[in-house]
């Protein structure tokens, strides 16, 4: 039997009350929309214990995730990062936090933000969402856009349905269920 995250993230130290307040809640600010997305491609090839652990020093790394200030990031910011022991030190993943911030200005002239663009283009496969984000993103392969999504209501499977989390979720009209409410069949079984 396989344990999912709703069995050992709950009294976990770290895991539990990302678990319990945050995981699959949905966000509309851009700065936590920001932050989730900047995460969630740090954690590529590493445990997301690590990347709960080091959450502290990326806020501070990258500006409490400002996304104009990130968005002016220079070279010596990215060397900066590089430097910085408290978060992954990972080029590519640094670049795509500063590439990802000015893609995420530009959201808001087409969209009027990161929000509106994710509920503009809402509701959809995950398959299809992870093209949309290849398109517009950078460093956002299948999991990476999964799990994002997940993390903020769009796709189901954050929590199991009997988890007291979820229960708690279906209150707050996370935007796959309103998709499913509304007919959407392209989540899958």
């Amino acid at each position: 039997m396989t344990l999912s995250y709703c069995d050992v993230a709950p009294g976990h130290a770290w895991h539990g009350s990302y678990h319990d307040d945050e995981y699959g809640l949905p966000l509309t600010g851009e700065a936590e929309l920001f932050e989730r997305l900047v995460l969630e491609i740090n954690q590529a090839g590493l445990s997301w214990l690590t990347i709960l652990r080091k959450r502290d020093a990326f806020r501070a790394a990258y500006a409490g995730f400002d996304v104009d200030r990130v968005a002016a990031f220079g070279p010596e910011d990215v060397e900066r990062l590089l430097a910085d022991p408290g978060i992954i030190r990972n080029r590519l993943k640094v670049e795509a936090a500063i590439a990802n911030a000015r893609t995420l200005q530009g959201l808001r002239a087409s969209h009027g933000g990161f929000h509106a663009w994710l509920e503009a283009h809402h509701p959809r496969a995950k398959p299809a969402w992870v093209a949309l984000f290849k398109k517009t993103f950078r460093f956002t392969g299948g999991e990476i856009v999964g799990e994002f999504l997940m993390s903020i209501g769009y796709l189901p499977g954050a929590h199991r349905p009997d988890c007291p989390v979820q229960q708690r979720l279906n209150r707050l009209d996370q935007p796959w269920q309103r998709a499913v409410a509304a007919g959407f069949t392209g989540y899958g079984a």
